[in-house]
Protein backbone atom coordinates (compact mmCIF):
# COMPACT_ATOMS: atom_id res chain seq x y z
CA UNK A 1 0.00 0.00 0.00
CA UNK A 2 1.27 3.46 -0.94
CA UNK A 3 0.93 5.85 2.00
CA UNK A 4 -0.48 9.21 0.86
CA UNK A 5 -0.51 12.59 2.58
CA UNK A 6 -2.64 15.40 1.12
CA UNK A 7 -1.31 18.94 1.42
CA UNK A 8 -4.09 21.50 1.08
CA UNK A 9 -6.64 18.94 2.22
CA UNK A 10 -9.32 21.50 3.03
CA UNK A 11 -9.41 23.02 -0.46
CA UNK A 12 -11.73 22.00 -3.26
CA UNK A 13 -9.15 19.87 -5.05
CA UNK A 14 -7.50 18.64 -1.87
CA UNK A 15 -10.75 17.41 -0.35
CA UNK A 16 -11.63 15.64 -3.60
CA UNK A 17 -8.24 13.90 -3.48
CA UNK A 18 -8.95 12.82 0.11
CA UNK A 19 -12.30 11.32 -0.85
CA UNK A 20 -10.83 9.53 -3.86
CA UNK A 21 -7.75 8.12 -2.09
CA UNK A 22 -10.06 6.59 0.53
CA UNK A 23 -11.66 4.45 -2.20
CA UNK A 24 -8.59 3.73 -4.33
CA UNK A 25 -7.11 0.25 -4.26
CA UNK A 26 -3.40 0.26 -3.45
CA UNK A 27 -3.44 3.65 -1.69
CA UNK A 28 -3.95 4.45 1.97
CA UNK A 29 -4.49 7.87 3.52
CA UNK A 30 -2.08 8.55 6.40
CA UNK A 31 -2.06 12.32 6.86
CA UNK A 32 -3.20 15.77 5.84
CA UNK A 33 -1.96 19.35 6.07
CA UNK A 34 -4.12 22.46 5.99
CA UNK A 35 -3.29 25.47 8.18
CA UNK A 36 -6.91 26.65 8.30
CA UNK A 37 -8.19 23.22 9.30
CA UNK A 38 -5.36 22.32 11.70
CA UNK A 39 -6.53 20.34 14.71
CA UNK A 40 -9.72 19.10 13.07
CA UNK A 41 -10.39 15.52 12.06
CA UNK A 42 -9.66 15.06 8.36
CA UNK A 43 -12.92 13.25 7.69
CA UNK A 44 -14.95 16.00 9.31
CA UNK A 45 -13.01 18.66 7.39
CA UNK A 46 -13.81 16.90 4.10
CA UNK A 47 -17.35 15.94 5.18
CA UNK A 48 -16.87 12.18 4.91
CA UNK A 49 -17.30 11.26 8.58
CA UNK A 50 -14.77 10.77 11.36
CA UNK A 51 -11.47 9.22 10.13
CA UNK A 52 -9.28 9.56 13.19
CA UNK A 53 -6.64 11.43 11.17
CA UNK A 54 -5.79 14.85 12.63
CA UNK A 55 -5.14 17.69 10.21
CA UNK A 56 -1.69 19.20 10.78
CA UNK A 57 -0.63 22.82 10.36
CA UNK A 58 2.71 22.04 8.67
CA UNK A 59 4.37 19.34 6.63
CA UNK A 60 7.06 18.92 9.28
CA UNK A 61 4.41 18.21 11.93
CA UNK A 62 2.70 15.67 9.67
CA UNK A 63 5.97 13.90 8.81
CA UNK A 64 6.74 13.53 12.52
CA UNK A 65 3.45 11.67 13.01
CA UNK A 66 3.63 9.31 10.00
CA UNK A 67 6.03 9.84 7.12
CA UNK A 68 4.20 9.13 3.85
CA UNK A 69 5.41 7.58 0.62
CA UNK A 70 3.82 10.34 -1.46
CA UNK A 71 2.63 13.88 -0.80
CA UNK A 72 -0.10 15.21 -3.09
CA UNK A 73 0.01 19.02 -3.16
CA UNK A 74 -2.93 21.20 -4.14
CA UNK A 75 -2.16 24.43 -2.30
CA UNK A 76 -1.39 27.87 -3.80
CA UNK A 77 1.26 29.34 -6.11
CA UNK A 78 2.60 31.43 -3.20
CA UNK A 79 3.67 28.42 -1.14
CA UNK A 80 4.24 25.58 -3.59
CA UNK A 81 7.97 26.15 -4.07
CA UNK A 82 8.71 26.06 -0.35
CA UNK A 83 6.37 23.09 0.08
CA UNK A 84 8.21 21.18 -2.63
CA UNK A 85 11.62 21.93 -1.13
CA UNK A 86 10.41 20.65 2.25
CA UNK A 87 8.96 17.43 0.82
CA UNK A 88 11.80 16.58 -1.55
CA UNK A 89 14.38 17.64 1.02
CA UNK A 90 12.92 15.01 3.33
CA UNK A 91 13.32 12.37 0.62
CA UNK A 92 9.56 11.99 0.15
CA UNK A 93 8.00 11.51 -3.28
CA UNK A 94 5.63 14.21 -4.49
CA UNK A 95 2.74 14.77 -6.90
CA UNK A 96 2.26 18.48 -7.56
CA UNK A 97 -1.01 19.80 -8.95
CA UNK A 98 -0.41 23.37 -7.80
CA UNK A 99 0.54 25.68 -10.66
CA UNK A 100 2.88 28.66 -10.56
CA UNK A 101 6.34 27.08 -10.48
CA UNK A 102 8.78 28.76 -12.85
CA UNK A 103 11.24 26.91 -15.08
CA UNK A 104 14.11 27.99 -12.81
CA UNK A 105 12.27 26.68 -9.76
CA UNK A 106 11.57 23.37 -11.48
CA UNK A 107 15.28 23.09 -12.29
CA UNK A 108 16.18 23.69 -8.64
CA UNK A 109 13.65 21.10 -7.49
CA UNK A 110 15.00 18.62 -10.02
CA UNK A 111 18.49 18.98 -8.56
CA UNK A 112 17.12 18.55 -5.04
CA UNK A 113 15.17 15.43 -6.03
CA UNK A 114 18.27 13.91 -7.60
CA UNK A 115 20.24 14.68 -4.46
CA UNK A 116 17.77 13.11 -2.02
CA UNK A 117 16.49 10.32 -4.26
CA UNK A 118 12.91 11.57 -4.14
CA UNK A 119 10.65 11.34 -7.19
CA UNK A 120 8.32 14.16 -8.26
CA UNK A 121 5.65 14.72 -10.89
CA UNK A 122 4.60 18.32 -11.62
CA UNK A 123 1.46 18.37 -13.73
CA UNK A 124 -0.47 21.48 -14.77
CA UNK A 125 -3.50 19.28 -15.48
CA UNK A 126 -4.48 15.78 -14.34
CA UNK A 127 -7.43 15.36 -16.67
CA UNK A 128 -6.67 12.63 -19.18
CA UNK A 129 -8.75 14.47 -21.78
CA UNK A 130 -6.76 17.69 -21.28
CA UNK A 131 -3.49 15.79 -21.57
CA UNK A 132 -4.65 14.23 -24.84
CA UNK A 133 -5.65 17.68 -26.12
CA UNK A 134 -2.09 18.88 -25.48
CA UNK A 135 -0.61 15.91 -27.30
CA UNK A 136 -2.88 16.40 -30.32
CA UNK A 137 -2.24 20.17 -30.36
CA UNK A 138 1.50 19.54 -30.45
CA UNK A 139 1.12 17.33 -33.53
CA UNK A 140 -1.20 19.75 -35.35
CA UNK A 141 1.13 22.71 -34.71
CA UNK A 142 3.73 21.04 -36.96
CA UNK A 143 1.43 21.70 -39.92
CA UNK A 144 -0.75 24.64 -38.80
CA UNK A 145 1.56 27.12 -37.05
CA UNK A 146 -1.04 29.90 -36.69
CA UNK A 147 -2.70 29.18 -33.36
CA UNK A 148 -4.20 30.84 -30.30
CA UNK A 149 -5.38 29.47 -26.95
CA UNK A 150 -8.46 30.44 -24.98
CA UNK A 151 -8.52 29.07 -21.43
CA UNK A 152 -11.53 29.51 -19.16
CA UNK A 153 -11.62 28.94 -15.39
CA UNK A 154 -13.60 29.91 -12.30
CA UNK A 155 -12.89 33.37 -10.93
CA UNK A 156 -11.23 32.05 -7.78
CA UNK A 157 -8.29 30.61 -9.70
CA UNK A 158 -5.24 32.52 -8.48
CA UNK A 159 -3.09 32.52 -11.62
CA UNK A 160 -3.49 33.46 -15.26
CA UNK A 161 -2.74 32.05 -17.72
CA UNK A 162 -3.33 28.52 -16.54
CA UNK A 163 -0.47 26.07 -16.29
CA UNK A 164 -2.22 23.91 -18.87
CA UNK A 165 -2.31 26.76 -21.39
CA UNK A 166 1.37 27.53 -20.82
CA UNK A 167 2.42 23.90 -21.24
CA UNK A 168 0.28 23.60 -24.38
CA UNK A 169 1.98 26.69 -25.80
CA UNK A 170 5.43 25.36 -24.93
CA UNK A 171 4.76 22.08 -26.71
CA UNK A 172 3.28 23.72 -29.80
CA UNK A 173 6.06 26.30 -30.06
CA UNK A 174 8.67 23.55 -29.96
CA UNK A 175 6.81 21.49 -32.55
CA UNK A 176 6.19 24.19 -35.17
CA UNK A 177 8.25 23.75 -38.30
CA UNK A 178 7.23 27.08 -39.83
CA UNK A 179 6.76 30.51 -38.29
CA UNK A 180 3.26 31.83 -37.81
CA UNK A 181 2.00 34.45 -40.26
CA UNK A 182 2.48 38.05 -39.07
CA UNK A 183 -0.36 39.54 -37.02
CA UNK A 184 -1.18 42.92 -38.57
CA UNK A 185 -3.74 43.86 -35.90
CA UNK A 186 -3.02 46.93 -33.80
CA UNK A 187 -4.67 47.17 -30.38
CA UNK A 188 -6.87 50.20 -29.76
CA UNK A 189 -7.40 48.85 -26.22
CA UNK A 190 -4.16 47.60 -24.58
CA UNK A 191 -4.24 43.88 -23.81
CA UNK A 192 -7.32 43.11 -25.86
CA UNK A 193 -5.35 40.66 -28.04
CA UNK A 194 -4.31 38.61 -25.00
CA UNK A 195 -0.79 37.80 -23.83
CA UNK A 196 2.12 36.17 -25.64
CA UNK A 197 3.83 33.08 -24.23
CA UNK A 198 6.45 31.27 -26.30
CA UNK A 199 5.21 33.36 -29.22
CA UNK A 200 1.64 32.05 -28.90
CA UNK A 201 -1.30 34.24 -27.88
CA UNK A 202 -3.24 33.12 -24.80
CA UNK A 203 -6.57 34.58 -23.67
CA UNK A 204 -7.66 33.94 -20.05
CA UNK A 205 -11.32 34.06 -19.04
CA UNK A 206 -12.29 34.07 -15.34
CA UNK A 207 -16.00 33.77 -14.51
CA UNK A 208 -18.17 32.03 -11.89
CA UNK A 209 -19.60 28.76 -13.14
CA UNK A 210 -16.57 27.54 -15.06
CA UNK A 211 -14.35 24.73 -13.73
CA UNK A 212 -11.48 24.19 -16.23
CA UNK A 213 -11.79 24.56 -19.99
CA UNK A 214 -9.46 25.15 -22.92
CA UNK A 215 -9.81 25.82 -26.62
CA UNK A 216 -6.96 25.65 -29.11
CA UNK A 217 -7.78 27.44 -32.38
CA UNK A 218 -5.70 26.75 -35.50
CA UNK A 219 -6.09 28.97 -38.56
CA UNK A 220 -5.09 27.93 -42.05
CA UNK A 221 -5.73 29.25 -45.53
CA UNK A 222 -9.48 28.85 -45.97
CA UNK A 223 -9.88 26.58 -42.93
CA UNK A 224 -10.19 26.62 -39.15
CA UNK A 225 -9.51 23.71 -36.77
CA UNK A 226 -10.77 24.03 -33.20
CA UNK A 227 -10.00 21.68 -30.31
CA UNK A 228 -11.84 22.04 -27.00
CA UNK A 229 -11.72 20.25 -23.68
CA UNK A 230 -14.12 20.80 -20.76
CA UNK A 231 -13.73 19.59 -17.20
CA UNK A 232 -17.22 19.88 -15.74
CA UNK A 233 -16.40 18.43 -12.33
CA UNK A 234 -13.22 18.11 -10.27
CA UNK A 235 -13.74 14.36 -10.34
CA UNK A 236 -12.36 14.51 -13.90
CA UNK A 237 -8.88 15.08 -12.44
CA UNK A 238 -8.92 12.17 -10.03
CA UNK A 239 -8.00 9.23 -12.33
CA UNK A 240 -4.85 11.14 -13.30
CA UNK A 241 -3.99 11.96 -9.68
CA UNK A 242 -4.43 8.34 -8.62
CA UNK A 243 -2.28 7.16 -11.53
CA UNK A 244 0.40 9.66 -10.52
CA UNK A 245 0.40 8.56 -6.87
CA UNK A 246 1.20 5.03 -7.93
CA UNK A 247 3.57 5.67 -10.81
CA UNK A 248 5.66 8.34 -9.08
CA UNK A 249 7.01 5.57 -6.87
CA UNK A 250 8.83 4.04 -9.85
CA UNK A 251 9.84 7.03 -12.01
CA UNK A 252 12.99 8.75 -10.71
CA UNK A 253 13.79 12.44 -10.77
CA UNK A 254 11.48 15.29 -11.75
CA UNK A 255 8.91 14.77 -14.47
CA UNK A 256 6.92 17.70 -15.90
CA UNK A 257 3.53 16.80 -17.37
CA UNK A 258 1.24 13.82 -16.81
CA UNK A 259 1.58 12.84 -20.46
CA UNK A 260 5.01 11.44 -19.61
CA UNK A 261 3.34 8.87 -17.36
CA UNK A 262 1.02 7.73 -20.18
CA UNK A 263 3.76 6.61 -22.54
Amino acid sequence: MVKVLVNGAGGRMGSEVVRTVMKEEGLTLVGAVDPKGAGKDLGELCEVGHLGIPVCATLEEAFAKDKPDVVVDFTTPKVIFENAKTVLGAGVNMVVGTTGLTADQRDELSKLANKTGAHVLIAPNFSLGAVLLMKVSEEIARYLPNVEIIELHHNQKLDAPSGTAKLTAEKMAAARKDAAAPDETRESLPGVRGGKYEGITIHSVRLPGYVAHQEVLFGGYGEILTLRHDSLDRKSFMPGVMLACKKVMDVPGLVYGLENYLE
